[in-house]
């Protein structure tokens, strides 16, 4: 297996400097060929030098013909199976219109803010992003098999916009649209698929469609744009860690073109949750790569014009890091075992990997600060995708997050049955079941609210886990924005259905919780702390949420002062709906259930977007 991953690679390296034309539509991409989940240029095409050769029209045309009749002979596109009971995560149709939506149960209240509520990551099975042409696809060749990753498709953006007309009345506009990044666009002229997976499945087959996708667009993987969507500088973006951030007209939906602002202060992509620095509005970033330098920090100013700091944090790893955290004065950085290793791919083994017994650690950073300044804590290695907020305590940094013994990235190493093969694995990492009640091992992939104390002068670390309780499994934490970096009282996180875990394999979310910091619960005798007060709002049987967003109310006093909006989908009766719950009264009815005209597919992360025209 090894030789012949070097072999596929030394033809990958000679290959490469005479590449044929690709298609125009990719000629300005911004993609920088590396990307969180997908760092794919191999360092070794770095030692050969950039080879521009004067090759005529009809010649670069017939090669890159000559290529896809290669392709289209040696690799089969599969589609991967979706499950009956995996309905909604199938895709929809792009709307060429808004839709009014005229049915609300309840009453939007007067005080909530006019604006656009909007999601991202339309998705087929398991959280996962809209893809074309049916489904997310898997390839077969004489080189093996490979297939796209759950978290692989094109972005779609779904917003509902809430206004009110003239006496008061409010008036709800749904819409959604593709995000249309470069390789986007090629594949739908194209009207079939172009670039073969690449991330997940047997390396010789992974070198091949690295090879083949570089020769034949320029690039090496598709510019994915379905994690997340952000306004900084009083302009709107749509994100993925593969690509630079895409600019989004936020009434008409468009896709406006990449963010070419940091055009040559950035080369790479960067993380799906930038932050904005208490204080001064900056925008803090991270991006990784599958070579040196591994992971660089930027801040960008508050009106998005210009890099105003960036470093080289010096990781000896390529490590995937899918969030950043702040607080006043420090940028917080997670070191943890989620590991890209490009040298074991070509060895035979797989890109990605989460290394139980590697190191963790958690880095506090000064704002404008270098490698050198950041002070290291070691943690106990655990895998970690969203922060839920950080601050400054005294001599302390207080880091919350969503923590699991596992991660559930990448997965099992799989490739065209995935499907059943992360089923069971998943399965497996779920230990005895009781009625309706299901407990997961210390090694479990799904996520608990965690805390860690870092005390900047002792060194000194103070770690609580499960700080509420086993009773739920939860992922997808948000809060008031406006106390980001501040000490937050309050947390909600999305309640994974144990009964959809346990049954498939793959998760749904059948409700949402509010976490109380301040407020104690029970004294349970195996912990060396007082549990947290939590609430729990339930959606009724068979209904299930994505993308919830806190609304803060305008004038609000109290950090909770505001509302929690989420899309909703009631599988019995197949209806799509926004609910709006009151964060104060967070177990009661919502005050405003809003059923849309069309199906939405459960989805990524959503914010709620203040709009004044």
């Amino acid at each position: 297996m090894a030789a012949n991953s070097y072999s596929l690679l030394q033809v990958v390296t000679k290959c490469s400097l005479q590449k044929p034309s690709r298609p125009t539509k990719l000629e300005h991409s911004r993609n920088p060929l590396s990307s969180t989940f997908k760092p794919i240029l191999l360092r070794e095409l770095d030692h050969f030098p950039n080879i521009s050769l004067d090759v005529p029209k009809a010649i670069k045309d017939a090669s890159f013909n000559l290529l896809e009749a290669f392709v289209d002979f040696i690799c089969e596109f599969v589609d991967q199976p979706l499950l009956p009971s995996k309905s909604n995560f199938a895709p929809v149709e792009e709307m060429i219109e808004g839709t009014t939506v005229g049915i609300v149960e309840g009453k939007i209240p007067d005080d909530f803010p006019e604006g656009v509520y909007v999601r991202n990551g339309t998705l087929d099975f398991f959280l996962r992003p809209n893809p074309l042409f049916g489904g997310l696809k898997s390839t077969r060749s004489i080189f093996g098999e490979s297939s796209h990753m759950w978290i692989e498709g094109e972005g779609m953006v779904h917003a509902l916009y809430l206004n009110k007309e003239n006496g008061g009345k409010w008036k709800a506009l749904y819409k959604n649209k593709h995000v249309q990044t470069d390789s986007y666009n090629m594949e739908k002229d194209r009207k079939k698929p172009g670039f073969l997976p690449a991330i997940q499945g047997d390396s010789n087959a992974i070198l091949l469609s690295y090879l083949l996708n570089l020769l034949r667009f320029g690039v090496t993987d598709k510019s994915l744009s379905n994690s997340n969507v952000f306004e900084h500088g009083n302009k709107y973006y749509s994100i993925a860690e593969n690509h630079m951030p895409q600019e989004i007209d936020i009434h008409s939906l468009q896709t406006k073109g990449n963010w070419n602002i940091l055009s040559g202060s950035w080369n790479r992509p960067f993380t799906s949750h930038p932050k904005k620095a208490p204080g001064t509005g900056e925008l803090v970033i991270i991006g990784i790569d599958g070579k040196k330098p591994y992971m660089e920090l930027g801040v960008i100013s508050a009106d998005g014009k210009k890099m105003v700091h960036k470093a080289d944090l010096m990781f000896d790893r390529c490590t995937v890091c899918h969030e950043i955290g702040v607080t006043q004065r420090y940028n917080v950085i997670m070191n943890f075992p989620l590991i890209v290793d490009i040298s074991q791919l070509v060895l035979g083994g797989q890109l990605m990997k989460f290394e139980k017994d590697g190191y963790a650690r958690i880095g506090i950073m000064p704002r404008y600060g270098d490698a050198n300044s950041i002070k290291w804590f070691e943690v106990n290695p655990c895998s970690v995708f969203h922060i839920i907020n950080c601050f400054e305590l005294n001599d302390e940094v207080v880091v919350r997050a969503c923590e699991a013994r596992q991660s559930v990235i990448p997965g099992p190493s799989s490739s065209i049955n995935h499907f059943d093969k992360f089923s069971k694995w998943l399965k497996r990492e779920t230990s005895s079941t009781n009625g309706d009640s299901h407990e997961f091992t210390k090694e479990s992939t799904f996520s608990r609210v965690c805390e860690w104390r870092l005390n900047m002068k002792t060194g000194q670390v103070k770690e609580k886990k499960n700080i509420f309780g086993d009773e739920f499994v939860m992922e997808f934490p948000f809060i008031n924005e406006n106390i980001s970096g501040f000490r937050n009282k309050f947390a909600y996180l999305q309640v994974v259905e144990s009964t959809e875990v346990s049954g498939s394999g793959f998760s749904k979310f059948g409700g949402l919780i509010k976490v109380h910091y301040e407020e104690k619960k029970t004294f349970n005798m195996d912990e060396e702390d007082e549990l947290i007060k939590a609430e729990y709002h339930m959606f009724p049987k068979n209904t299930f949420c994505s993308g919830a967003s806190f609304v803060p109310k305008l004038g609000g006093i109290d950090e909770d002062d505001g509302w929690i909006i989420t899309f909703t989908h009631n599988e019995n009766e197949n209806i799509s709906q926004v609910c709006i719950i009151d964060a104060k009264k967070f177990t009661e009815e919502p005050v405003a259930i809003i059923t849309l005209s069309s199906r939405v597919p459960y989805g990524f992360h959503g914010a709620f977007m203040p709009l004044t025209s």
